[in-house]
């Protein structure tokens, strides 16, 4: 079953400080057609415990809650499955696998064990992340971790929004592996990256937006003009 039952979406990254600031988000968005699920990360989990935060989401709407640790799966392969159920509450977490294949491999064995849903990351938004633009990953490194996922069974796939050349190589990448693969793009609007560039070119994908929505004067408005350019 895909994470997310609209094929395109926008998804809101509820980076906010306090619960009523995410119930007063999600209340303003949650109607809105074409918002597919929330993503939720540390600024919330940490304060409040991913317990509140998910139940918080579920008193207003059962769309899907994304959660984002920020990055997981950077640490040792036997703390997958503590991980996993750390995370229960949520309905599908985002790994960015940076630790290594062994990481890798056990982290996302773990989250089928335990039937949660795995979104795997690669590339990051951000500047100076890979070795060409003076990071410390190898340049290869995302094409390594997308491969890996996909011959594990993961259908789902972070690419970075605002840098739509490569994530479409990844794309292309991972459609060669696998069917019917599912895309989830940040770096969007604040970032720099425009919702249309992979809209128009992907079947399955979901824009991940945050200060764009959240920031906003009227969250309903800015999320109801965002999902226009999904089309």
């Amino acid at each position: 079953m895909p994470i997310i039952k609209l094929k395109k979406s926008v998804i809101p990254s509820c980076d906010v400080d306090s619960l009523e600031k995410l119930s007063k988000l999600v209340k303003s968005t949650c109607s809105v057609r074409g918002v597919g699920a929330y993503k939720i990360g540390f600024e919330l989990v940490v304060p409040f415990g991913m317990e509140k935060a998910v139940k918080t989401i579920r008193k207003i709407t059962k769309l899907p809650v994304i959660y984002d640790h920020q990055k997981a799966g950077t640490d040792i392969p036997e703390m997958g499955s503590k991980f996993m159920k750390a995370c229960k509450y949520a309905d599908a977490v985002i790994l960015f696998p940076q630790a290594g294949p062994e990481t890798e491999t056990a982290w996302i064995k773990a989250a089928q064990q335990a039937k949660m849903n795995v979104i795997i990351g690669g590339e990051m938004t951000h500047q100076a992340y890979l070795k060409g633009a003076g990071g410390f990953i190898d340049d290869d490194a995302p094409k390594r971790i997308y491969e890996i996922a996909a011959s594990m069974g993961v259908t789902d796939f972070v690419i970075p929004g605002n840098k739509p050349e490569k994530s479409m190589e990844y794309v292309n990448l991972i459609k060669n592996k696998i069917k019917n693969p599912v895309f989830y793009s940040p770096g969007l609007i604040a970032q720099g990256g425009g919702i249309s560039d992979l809209a128009k070119k992907l079947d399955s994908w979901h824009a991940i937006v945050g200060r764009a929505i959240y920031e906003a004067k009227d969250m309903r408005k800015a999320a109801e003009e965002l999902t226009k350019e999904l089309v």
